[in-house]
């Protein structure tokens, strides 16, 4: 068995793989200050057993070392971080290369392994971000913009009298109170920009690809959105996953 972790900015997701088959998911928030031991103490037992490897994406640089004891003290195994001398299998026409997020790459090798290209990967997370591979196996790059809850927590932050929300979809657009005004324009909002970008990325390209959208938020925004059409929310665990195997 081998254990995929995704380390993102507001949850880290485990994986457990057995004969390429995702038998086991846990999440937990991430939290910057966390030891090893704290770590694994968070996993409530869920995961006590040994892994062949574990490979990890990490956007979140200040835990690499807790999560590389994490896999030698608990795991019984040594911790393999994607970077990007990683053979992605596509060309990466991005400047420079090396200043792309790992995570972004990792989403496109997973989404054009499991639905071909061209492909718009959308992945909805603390930030979105959106990523294209054409049909002559380029990554060509993509957008990064605030997601869905960042914008939420700002208009509470920035402002004395709004309340906080909860992300949810409002039944109606025009809000007849503070909180559904809000929910609503942050909802319907993120909609038309999700919509609107993916709309625009495909009059760039000039090819039908497929819409995969992933992360956390992947759910609220796909039962709305009318460009992202293909829901996978373990597509980063299984890119992990199938990025061990090409490197054995």
């Amino acid at each position: 068995m081998i254990l995929a972790i995704d380390i993102g900015n507001t949850t880290t997701k485990f994986g457990v793989f057995e004969n390429e088959s995702l038998i086991q998911r846990h999440t937990i928030p991430t939290i910057r200050s966390k030891t090893a031991d704290d770590i694994f103490e968070s996993l409530n037992g869920e995961l006590n057993q040994f892994f062949a490897a574990v490979i990890i994406s990490s956007v979140v640089p200040e835990l690499n070392e807790s999560f590389t004891k994490l896999a030698e003290n608990h795991f019984n195994s040594n911790a393999v971080f994607v970077t990007h001398s990683f053979d992605f299998g596509f060309k990466i026409n991005y400047n420079p290369p090396e200043s792309v997020g790992i995570d972004r790459l990792i989403a496109a090798y997973g989404a054009v392994q499991k639905y071909g290209k061209p492909c718009i990967v959308c992945d909805f997370g603390t930030a979105t971000n959106i990523e294209v591979v054409n049909s002559n196996n380029e990554y060509i790059g993509g957008i990064i913009t605030a997601g869905m809850n960042l914008l939420a927590d700002s208009l509470h932050a920035r402002t004395s009298k709004l309340p906080k929300i909860e992300l949810r979809k409002p039944e109606k657009v025009i809000g007849n109170s503070t909180v559904l005004a809000i929910q609503s324009g942050v909802y319907y909002g993120y909609i038309g920009l999700v919509d609107g970008i993916v709309k625009r990325m495909i009059d760039e390209l000039g090819e039908k690809p497929k819409i995969i959208g992933t992360g956390g938020l992947v759910n609220l925004i796909a039962e709305t959105s009318k460009t992202v059409k293909i829901v996978d929310e373990n597509l980063m665990l299984e890119s992990l996953s199938m990025i061990y195997k090409k490197m054995l």
